[in-house]
């Protein structure tokens, strides 16, 4: 695989989305259910896992997923998916929960996982190469 294309696609499908947390997504406890986190997760991992393969993919796994502090009601968290890892037909995107404060600087990671995805045929689901013959040479 041409290394050099490798690069420049993590570079260009780094995907970045900022959520308030509002309270209709915490518990009782006032902070992020860890379930609505998962989700924002995932749906990163795929845009990003989708800008970097344009192909079809689909979530295959997670690994293990760091709750490094509570995110609570009326923060802003900036969610950043990065690819980490391809492989012939599937790739890892790391993500990461960022917290931060509206009316100061700084952010401090709450949260980071690892999602794995594969790439499928549309029609056949089965799994499909991330890149082309032509693609991976050139």
């Amino acid at each position: 695989m041409n290394k050099l294309l490798i690069q420049k696609r993590e570079e260009l499908s780094e995907t970045r989305v900022a959520k308030m947390v509002f309270p209709g997504t915490t518990n009782h406890y006032d902070t992020l259910f860890g379930g609505i986190a998962l989700q924002w997760m995932d749906e990163v991992a795929y845009i990003a896992a989708t800008r970097f393969s344009r192909k079809t993919v689909v979530t295959i796994s997670t690994e293990q997923i760091d709750f490094k502090q509570p995110i609570p009601a009326g923060i802003l968290v900036e969610l950043v998916a990065r690819v980490i890892h391809v492989g012939r037909t599937s790739l890892k995107v790391e993500v990461s929960i960022y917290l931060e404060q509206l009316h100061s600087d700084g952010q401090e990671k709450a949260i980071t996982g690892h999602f794995n995805f594969v790439a499928v045929d549309e029609e056949s689901r089965k799994p499909v190469p991330i890149f082309d013959e032509d693609t991976a040479t050139n």
